[in-house]
């Protein structure tokens, strides 16, 4: 990654409101800062933040945590799927 994009913030996960707050709790444990989108508008008014109000909040990393933080993510999006 060049280094005008390395802070630039980029998605990881996008998921439930619930789900996207616990992943960013695993991923700053992990020493990575993270941070919400579309958190509180995907509470109020899903749809607006997503067609069909599905997956309506973005876990976002700076560009230089991307490797790091995706496979974090990928981590704990399988443990979901399995869990369920």
């Amino acid at each position: 990654m060049d280094q005008d994009n390395e802070n630039v913030p980029v998605r990881i996960y996008s998921g439930s409101p619930w789900h996207a707050a616990l992943l960013k709790s695993v991923l700053e444990d992990a020493g990575i800062p993270a941070f919400l989108k579309d958190e509180y508008i995907a509470t109020i008014a899903p749809w607006y933040a997503s067609p069909g109000g599905y997956n309506t909040t973005d876990v976002m990393v700076a560009g230089h945590d991307y490797e790091e933080a995706k496979a974090i993510a990928e981590t704990f999006d399988q443990n979901l799927k399995n869990d369920g």
